[in-house]
Order: C-alpha cells, then sequence, then structure tokens
C-alpha cells in the first residue's frame, strides 16, 4: 500500500487480519526509514502501531475523539489521518510537528507535549458531549509513565466518580522516556502477570448468576466473594477500586485481542479501562532492547546498525557538564543529594545515580512532587539538587514560590533545556522560566556564557546559603572552551565586561552571547564601539554597573533567549525607572509575546529577528536616537 495516498482512516474498516499485518509491517518500515532521517520519537510510535491502526478500524474519528498523552506516540495516528506524505519535513521548521496539532488536522483532538493531561481533556470532551446529547465516544491513550503524573490520577477519581462513559486506553510498555518507578508502576507490573484474573472473574460471576438468590445474605456474600477473588489474583485492583471496568492485560500487538478487548469496552456503560501491553521500539531491534530511554526520542541515526549520526560538537554537553561537575562535589558534600522527574537519561544524571543511589531520587512523572521534596529536603540542612526541564518546571510554580522561595529553602534548581530547543516546539521551548521565576521574593536565577563559567555556577550555587538559586543551561553542546581544574564560588550578582565600548552597551547572557560578539565586531567596522556586558546574574542584577552604564547615559540593548515580557530586560527598565533615569535610551530584544512553533533553533531566530544583522539595525536606531536627542537640547 502506498501510504502517501492515504487521506481518512475509512479504508481500515474493510481491511481483513492479513491486510492489516501487512500495513502494520509497512508503517514500521516507513517510521524507521523517515525518523532516521529526521529524528523523532521512533521508539514510542513503533510499539503502538497495532494498537493504533485497531483503534481507527473500531471507531469513527474526528466523530469519536482520540487524545493521545503524551502526544509523541501519534506518528501512526498522523500517517492513517492523510499526512505521510508530509513526514520529511517530521519536526522540521515550517513542517510536520512532532506531536498532535489542532490546526494540522481534524482528527488531532487534543494538543499534549506534557504528560498526564488526556483524562482531564477527555473529562471535559464527555461532559460537553453528554450535555449536548450527542453519543460519540471519547477516548484518550495514555502511557504507563503519564499515568503516575498526579494530574492523571484526580482525573481518574472523578471519572470513576461521575460513571462517565469513556474507553482510556493504558498503553502499558513498562517505560515512560526512562523505566518508570513508583508503586503504581508496581501495581501494573502485578497486573500485567495476572492473565487469567478476567478470565476467572468472568467465571465466577457466570457461576454467582446460576446459583438461586435466597434472600439478600447470599447476594452480599457472593459480592464479597468476587472482591477476595479481586484480591487474591491482583492484590489491590487499582481501577476497579477507582470506578472503572478493567480489561486486560491484552497484547497490543495482537489483532484479534484488541479486536475483541475493544468491542467489550464498546459496550460498557460508565468508565472502562483497556489495558494493553505493548513493546516499545517493536520491530527494530536496536529500539526493542533499549532499556534506559535512548530510544525515546532520536536524531538522525542508521538504519543498519542503529548508530546516532551525531553532530560536530566543540564541547561537551551542557547536561553532561552541570551533572558531572554535580557529581565531582557531591564527593566531597554529603548534603548534595539529587532528584529528578523521569529524566535521569535527558539530563545525564546516570553518573550520579550509579555513584549515590541512597542520594538519588527519580520520583517519576511528578514535577509538584520533585519541587516539594526538595524543600523537605532542604530543611534537614541536605543541599537538593532538582534536576528539571524549563519546560516541566513550569508545573511546579507554585511548588517553587509556597514551599521553596517563600521559607527561603537552599534548594538548587537545575533548569535544563533553558531557551529555544528546537525539533520539540511549543509545548517544549525553554523560554518562560525567567519570567515566571524573576518576580519571586529570594530567588536567584544566574546563566553561565559558555561551560567553564557553568561549571563554576554549580559550586556557587552548592555553596550559596541564602536561599534558592537557579542555574539555567541550555540544550546542545557548550562552545568549548577549556575547563579549570580548581573550582572558585562567583560574587551573587556580579556582572563582567567581555568588550569595552564607548558608544552602546549590549546586556546579555548564555546562548547570545556570541550573537552580541559578532554584532560588536560588525558595527565596529562602521566604527562603533559597543560594550558587551555578560550579565550572567539575571536576579539578581549587577547594580553598580547598571548605575555606572545609566549614569552614562549610553544607549543600551538588552538581548535575551527567553521571553520579553516579565523577563531580564524588563528587569533593567525597571531598575532605570525606579532609580530615575528617566532619559535612559532602552531596547530588548527577546522572544515576542508567541508560541515558538518546532525548527531548528537558528532558523527559529532568524523567523522572530533575533541575529547578528537584527542586533546592528536595533543598535544604529537606538545610536540615531541619542543623535536626535543630544541634537534637540
Amino acid at each position: 500500500m502506498d501510504l502517501n495516498k492515504i487521506t481518512s482512516p475509512s479504508f481500515l474498516k474493510n481491511l481483513d487480519k492479513k491486510g492489516l499485518e501487512q500495513l502494520a509491517q509497512e508503517i514500521r518500515t516507513f517510521l524507521i526509514e523517515k525518523c532516521s532521517v529526521t529524528g523523532g520519537h521512533i521508539g514510542p510510535n513503533l510499539g503502538v502501531v497495532e494498537l493504533t491502526i485497531m483503534l481507527h478500524k473500531m471507531f469513527d474519528s474526528p466523530q469519536d475523539k482520540f487524545l493521545w498523552d503524551v502526544g509523541h506516540q501519534a506518528y501512526v495516528h498522523k500517517i492513517l489521518t492523510g499526512r505521510a506524505s508530509q513526514f520529511d519535513t517530521l519536526r522540521q521548521f515550517k513542517g510536520l510537528c512532532g506531536f498532535p496539532k489542532l490546526v494540522e488536522s481534524e482528527h488531532d483532538e487534543w494538543e499534549t507535549g506534557h504528560s498526564s493531561t488526556s483524562l482531564s481533556g477527555a473529562m471535559g470532551m464527555a461532559a460537553a458531549r453528554d450535555i449536548k446529547n450527542e453519543k460519540n465516544f471519547v477516548i484518550p491513550i495514555i502511557g504507563d509513565g503519564a499515568l503516575t503524573g498526579g494530574m492523571a490520577l484526580e482525573a481518574l477519581n472523578h471519572i470513576g466518580h461521575a460513571k462517565t462513559n469513556m474507553i482510556v486506553i493504558l498503553n502499558d510498555n513498562e517505560m515512560s522516556i526512562a523505566p518508570n518507578v513508583g508503586a503504581l508502576h508496581g501495581v501494573l507490573g502485578r497486573l500485567r502477570t495476572a492473565k487469567e484474573y478476567s478470565k476467572a472473574k468472568e467465571e465466577l460471576e457466570s457461576l454467582i448468576n446460576k446459583i438461586p438468590l435466597l434472600g439478600g445474605k447470599l447476594a452480599s456474600t457472593a459480592e464479597r466473594l468476587k472482591d477476595s477473588l479481586k484480591y487474591l489474583v491482583v492484590s489491590g485492583v487499582f481501577f476497579e477500586e477507582l470506578g472503572f471496568k478493567y480489561l486486560g492485560p491484552i497484547d497490543g500487538h495482537d489483532f484479534d485481542a484488541l479486536e475483541a478487548s475493544l468491542s467489550q469496552a464498546k459496550k460498557v456503560k460508565g468508565p472502562v479501562l483497556v489495558h494493553v501491553i505493548t513493546k516499545k521500539g517493536k520491530g527494530y531491534k536496536p529500539a526493542e532492547e533499549d532499556t534506559i530511554g535512548n530510544w525515546h526520542g532520536t536524531g538522525p541515526y542508521k538504519i543498519d546498525n542503529g548508530a546516532f549520526v551525531k553532530s560536530e560538537a566543540k564541547g561537551p554537553a551542557w547536561s553532561s557538564l552541570i551533572a558531572e561537575t554535580v557529581r565531582k562535589i557531591a564527593h566531597e558534600d554529603k548534603r548534595v543529594v539529587t532528584i529528578t522527574p523521569a529524566m535521569p537519561v535527558g539530563s545525564k544524571l546516570q553518573g550520579i545515580q550509579k555513584d549515590f543511589p541512597e542520594r538519588f531520587f527519580d520520583v517519576g512523572i511528578a514535577e509538584q512532587h520533585a519541587a516539594t521534596m526538595a524543600a523537605g529536603l532542604a530543611t534537614q540542612k541536605m543541599k537538593p539538587f532538582l534536576a528539571i526541564y524549563s519546560t516541566f518546571l513550569q508545573r511546579a510554580y507554585d511548588q517553587v514560590l509556597h514551599d521553596i522561595a517563600r521559607p527561603n529553602m537552599n534548594v538548587f534548581i537545575g533548569i535544563d533545556r533553558a531557551g529555544l530547543v528546537g525539533a520539540d516546539g511549543e509545548t517544549h521551548q525553554g523560554v518562560f522560566d525567567i519570567a515566571f521565576l524573576r518576580h519571586i521574593p529570594n530567588m536567584t536565577i544566574m546563566m553561565p556564557k559558555d561551560e567553564n563559567e557553568g561549571q563554576h555556577m554549580v559550586k556557587t550555587a552548592i555553596d550559596y546559603d541564602g536561599g534558592p538559586i537557579a542555574l539555567r543551561y541550555p540544550r546542545g553542546n557548550g562552545v568549548g572552551v577549556p575547563l579549570d581544574d580548581e573550582l572558585i564560588t562567583l560574587p551573587i550578582g556580579s556582572w563582567e565586561v567581555l568588550r569595552e565600548g564607548k558608544d552602546a552597551t549590549i546586556l546579555t547572557f548564555g546562548t547570545t552571547i556570541p550573537m552580541a560578539m559578532e554584532a560588536a565586531n560588525m558595527l565596529a567596522q562602521q566604527g562603533v564601539e559597543i560594550e558587551v556586558v555578560n550579565a550572567r546574574f539575571i536576579k539578581p542584577m549587577d547594580e553598580d554597573m547598571l548605575h555606572r552604564l545609566l549614569s552614562s547615559r549610553k544607549p543600551i540593548l538588552t538581548i535575551e533567549e527567553a521571553v520579553l515580557q516579565g523577563g531580564f530586560g524588563s528587569g533593567v527598565l525597571e531598575f532605570a525607572h525606579d532609580h530615575g533615569y528617566l532619559g535612559a535610551l532602552i531596547d530588548r530584544m527577546g522572544i515576542p509575546d508567541q508560541f515558538i512553533e518546532h525548527g531548528n533553533v537558528d532558523q527559529l531566530l532568524a523567523e522572530i529577528h533575533m541575529t547578528a544583522e537584527d542586533t546592528v539595525a536595533r543598535m544604529q536606531v537606538l545610536l540615531q536616537q541619542k543623535q536626535q536627542v543630544g541634537l534637540n537640547k
């Protein structure tokens, strides 16, 4: 079959089992080939081929609503809904999104890049359906990792209590991004091994129904007997206690088993959970054999051997550098404890995990819990290192404010993937953390210009005892500078001048420093001397330097790879206003008031006019304004 000619999933209705199996193989081959070039979430999608095919065969999208959680497992869904021809552009600039996208297709009902949201969204859709007296099915497909998120458990509780008609598909592959942890994961493990549970329960119910009822006593005894079987075969049938009809576990790669269970699920009144066991990476040996999450999401790779195609990198990966520095210090400082919400692989924490298993905690997809646990550790004079992506830190805002910052706990927050991250797009761009952290009292925020300064900032954060301190670091690799052997503590709130200049000043930090230096060199060729300052402490700012700059009346351009509203540049404007520098010429470059889609970071920066050439143009306008102010005096 030519997958590029698929326009809707309706053709599946006429396929027999042989045709379905052939289609599954063609989709796997297609995905392996396409993702080897573009990269992407290959492992999760190879695992849901049969499940996705059968869902679209048994239901009628878009009348029936599919909610994919997390959306990175929706590639097969995209193929079956007419987007195979766009896969050469997957996660590329202006191309096919790696997650469900409302504007891409009427079949994409729910956008999600963060886990554990599908059940709440499904409850809203089902409630709307019932209010309008409609009859469609609502089907969230949630992974076993995402199910451990607190939001998913809140939704399960509500759905079961309300007895809402809904078919929840639990896609259980025993992994999310990394191996799953937690008691609920243990419950699922017991369910996986209880293959005879459903059969035994049905046989018992059939037997009870054949016994003539001799009053309420026998009926209640029968119910207790059914409950006893549940607890005998499966220790604590979690979902049925929450009010769900439980079906499974079933083989998620067996079309007959899928068809039988989904047919039964469609007949159930109230909420039903279909427990489907799948193999992440199925059909591609390197991905199937992955036990730590390397094939969850990848860059390009060689199909024949699964070797990843690595780009030319001058310096170490930022995540590795920060984690390794923490690990080295932890050997000397017994207070250091590391916490991560399900990202030991992404944040390169395996070395810490190996060296200090008793001081390492992967809490699963539970960002709120991770932040408050860090606060709890800090109350006992420990030094918690909370390693968390910028996009996931958004989910723990209240805990950072209420539990960490308000009581001024000494928590070191490592904000990984700070700034634009590229291919994962809108849901993952790490551009909001400055704005939502800067206004919190007691908070210190810093970002290094290179990896050498980065390792010194790790030392600074661990030695700091003045409250919470956040270290931002980007995705990708460092610039390749030599690393000092001896770590030092940087003065909090100190900036450094990287280039002298009498005509104007650029204040910036982190990944935008090279761009600022390039722009300064370009302006120097025009006879304009620009001072470039490494504003490495975003909060507190270097007030002495700001007073010097503002009193000199030189124009100032702030640059940040973060949102402008409430960001670093806003802080400079606030300082100028609060200290009476009302005539200061200040311009700000940064992320505009919009969500930034997926694509190569350089392409994205060009799209929003954040290049060296744009910097030169903005500085020239500032200098013209200064000249006009001088002429008007």
